[in-house]
């Protein structure tokens, strides 16, 4: 498992490094391939946080946990994240369809402005993602893994035609099809 470790109002010892990765690095036994791991330390008015975020084969965990010390926040952090891949992996293999996570994606989406064209908006922050063929469910499951409002993705249920499930404010979900 490879660590990309951020620290955000706080400076942590080796020893926590250490102790951090050897907690972590016992979730690379539920992944076939190497995946990454993306951990953030913050402080914060007394309380320690820390962000836990796995990719596996286009796959997102992700878990925050806050407590009094940062030893017990990666402890729970961990235990949380468990949890969370056990119970979204075996929904994903047994329900959904078989292979679902031994699958890898690389295409990936850019998009550059030209420099002599200057936009009437001002775009504060970039991201790049792989866009992924998968059934709208499993849409639902990858959204609320990353704990976001929307995902893109490829349908495969309509030739692979880019699609955004997003959530609604009362609670179920949407979907918007590109034709």
């Amino acid at each position: 498992m490879k660590f990309t470790f951020t620290e955000k109002k706080v400076q942590i010892t080796d020893e926590l490094r250490d102790y951090a990765e050897k907690k972590i690095g016992k979730l690379d036994r539920f992944f076939k391939n190497e995946s990454e791991a993306f951990v953030t330390f913050t402080v914060e008015r007394g309380r320690y946080i820390a962000e836990v975020t796995i990719k596996n084969n286009g796959m997102f965990h992700r878990v925050s946990e806050v407590t009094s010390d940062m030893q017990a926040s990666v402890d729970s952090a961990v235990a949380a994240i468990e949890r969370q891949i056990r119970k979204h992996k075996t929904k994903l293999e047994k329900r959904l369809r078989d292979g679902v996570l031994d699958r890898e994606f690389a295409p990936s989406v850019k998009h550059d402005v030209p420099e002599d064209e200057e936009p009437d908006f001002k775009i504060v922050r970039t991201k790049m993602f792989t866009v992924k063929p998968m059934t709208p469910e499993e849409a639902v499951l990858q959204m609320n893994l990353l704990e976001h409002e929307f995902f893109v993705f490829k349908n495969q249920s309509h030739d692979d035609a880019f699609t955004v499930v997003y959530k609604r404010k009362k609670g179920d979900y949407g979907l918007i099809e590109a034709t």
